[in-house]
């Protein structure tokens, strides 16, 4: 594929239509099964942040995502679920999923939810989730999804700040064989929380559990209940669900997505950027806990008809080869996963992905972070054979699906390169000093999107004041990604990473994902996270966490590996102050580096370093810390 490809120049012509003519989205919208076609297409903007999509239009997503699926495909698997044990796989159908789902509906109102209610979900990646999500979607309930790995503390802030009625967990979660106590964080979370009225638990496995006042067990939950329930007609702008993501202050946003524009823009992506057809068996290895999984997990393929995997273990249970293993198994034409889970399996070779067949593979995905090229290329050789297309997919819990990606077989791909936007969305780069435009191409600046699009978040739930301050005050008319990016010659975008993530080393700035790529060149680099540090004379300086290829190697050695890498990409000037060797990061169980720790470390303020509970293993700070210490001495 080049840039002269009559694929191509079709994309980049379809691109141009697509931001001028006023019925792309229209006809977008047309995939979408409504109860009263929109009329209204869209309205508002970012100056005002009123912006609304199918305003006039009414419709329900769960019907969307099963019902419109029964007439002809109510045998189709629906969900394959990959439990914990390795080689267990259960099917279900689309017409099992709509039983499964209308009970748990019913039991829900049993309860006096409502639309408009909130219902707090903490559960594992078990079917259970899938059920009770669009089963909130069916009533009109407004969905709170809770990483099954959060802290009470943290579960606990998100109930309150939802006034979630209901909160619906299991005893235990299952991530490799280990156990996660979910019921005890749970207990500890709502105790003494008005807002909950009933607190559900299913019970993973055998393993007992203490009760509340308020407790039922998943039978008495759905006990005596119909498997029919009529969908609620919704409004296209009702909310649909909240999800809390991080927030620079330090609290949690419950951002809120609403109905038609999310649900229209969930599938018209999945289908675009994986290239999804009929009968494919689509695998997206995230947990539901974050947006990625709502999104890509169950809204967009079950809209679109797919097979979709829910995977409950870990990349590497029982070995390196599980994510490789599951693909022959269940024949996964399209794979999605990032490139942290990626940079732990390439350290451990290339023999137990070529073991398994993957030869059913035909488009691989990368989400989360900037892909560095050197995991590009082993994604792209060794997993695809040389034959899969990679979608480097950029997006955002806010945004509500993918906004910048390749097409496969239509854009020309390059290793670390999210490449072009997606039809009808218009990204731009501004100077982060004067906001001024930065038009043409090898420019670099802050990533801002001129127009909004259905899948943008509309508020931040009960603070509107500090959703348009977060995103549209700084440059104003625009949506403010709070990312750097660089447009290269052929208009290609490459995510530098958040602003914030930007190291200022005596004026001149550096992105880490940047430096990150260039230490990854080096043969003995298996892994590195960078971050900024105090530095008296520089202000700030770069401290690097490298994991060796090889332990046996010498620090020195591969300390002269990483500044030959650095001075060839960068210059000297990129030379981290501190290189610190460990055999571990710190970790969320979705495989996300807490950078925000590794600060903390680094500026020895260890004790800064908050919540630690959704940390994959926590003893990998403790070790961390020690080191540190010994490299001040």
């Amino acid at each position: 594929m080049n840039f002269e490809s009559e694929q191509f120049l079709n994309y980049t012509q379809k691109y141009k239509e697509s931001l001028n003519d006023s019925t792309f989205w229209k006809d977008v919208s047309k995939r979408i099964d409504w109860f009263k076609e929109p009329e209204t297409i869209q309205s508002g903007g970012f100056d005002n942040v009123d912006f609304k999509w199918f305003e006039d239009g009414t419709l329900n997503v769960s019907h969307n995502c099963i019902d419109k699926h029964l007439e002809n495909d109510k045998d189709t698997t629906a969900i394959i679920w990959a439990k914990d044990a390795p080689g267990e796989y259960e099917h279900i159908s689309y017409g099992q999923l709509s039983k499964e789902v209308n009970r748990v509906a019913n039991g829900l109102k049993k309860l006096g939810i409502k639309k408009g209610d909130r219902v707090c979900i903490y559960l594992p990646m078990i079917p259970e989730l899938a059920y009770t999500m669009l089963a909130c979607t069916r009533i009109g309930a407004i969905h709170s999804i809770v990483f099954a790995g959060f802290s009470a503390q943290a579960l606990r802030g998100r109930i309150e700040d939802s006034q979630s009625k209901v909160v619906i967990t299991s005893n235990v979660g299952l991530r490799g064989s280990k156990q996660i106590p979910l019921k005890p964080i749970t207990n500890e979370a709502v105790a003494g929380v008005d807002c909950v009225e009933h607190l559900v638990c299913f019970s993973r496995t055998d393993a007992p559990y203490e009760k509340t006042d308020i407790d039922l067990t998943w039978d008495e939950f759905l006990d005596g209940t119909s498997d029919q329930c009529e969908p609620e007609q919704l409004n296209a702008e009702d909310p649909l669900f909240m999800l809390y993501t991080s927030g620079s202050t330090g609290t949690p946003k419950g951002l809120v997505h609403t109905n038609g524009g999310y649900i229209t823009y969930a599938a018209y992506t999945h289908e675009t950027v994986f290239n999804y057809k009929k009968g494919d068996i689509y695998f997206c290895a995230a947990d539901i806990g974050w947006v990625t999984g709502h999104s890509y997990i169950i809204y967009g393929p079950l809209a679109n008809g797919a097979t979709t995997v829910l995977f409950e273990s870990v990349p590497t249970y029982p070995d390196a080869s599980r994510y490789w293993s599951i693909i022959e198994d269940l024949k996964v034409n399209i794979f999605y996963t990032s490139p942290t889970a990626l940079r732990a399996l390439a350290q451990c070779g290339d023999e137990p992905v070529t073991k398994h067949d993957r030869s059913s593979l035909k488009v691989l995905g990368s989400v989360g972070e900037p892909i560095n090229p050197e995991i590009w290329n082993w994604y792209n050789e060794v997993v695809g054979d040389k034959r899969c297309p990679i979608v480097d997919t950029w997006w955002q819990t806010e945004t509500g699906g993918i906004l910048i990606s390749p097409i496969p077989h239509v854009t020309p791909l390059k290793a670390g390169s999210a490449t072009r936007p997606l039809y009808g969305i218009e990204p731009i780069l501004v100077d982060a000093t004067t906001g001024e435009e930065l038009t043409g191409n090898s420019v670099e600046g802050a990533l801002c999107l001129n127009r909004s699009w259905p899948g943008l978040a509309r508020t931040i739930y009960g603070d509107h004041t500090r959703f348009k301050n977060t995103y549209f005050t700084q440059y104003p008319g625009k949506y403010f990604t709070g990312d750097g990016c660089k447009r290269d010659e052929d208009g290609h975008y490459w995510i530098s990473g958040r602003i914030d993530d930007v190291i200022n080393v005596s004026g001149h700035r550096f992105g880490t994902a940047e430096i990150e790529s260039c230490i990854m060149g080096s043969p003995h680099v298996a892994e590195v996270a960078v971050v900024g540090a105090d530095h008296d004379i520089k202000g700030t300086c770069i401290y690097a966490y490298v994991i060796k290829q090889d332990e046996s190697l010498s620090d020195k050695e591969v300390q002269d590996s990483i500044l030959l890498e650095l001075t060839n990409g960068i210059g000297k000037i990129a030379k981290p102050d501190t290189v610190q060797f460990t055999t571990g990061l710190p970790k969320t169980r979705s495989g996300k580096v807490m950078r925000r720790i590794l600060r903390k470390i680094a500026n020895n303020e260890h004790d800064k370093l908050g919540d630690l509970s959704t940390l994959s293993d926590p003893s990998v700070v403790e070790s961390l810390i020690e080191k540190r210490k010994e490299l001040i001495k």
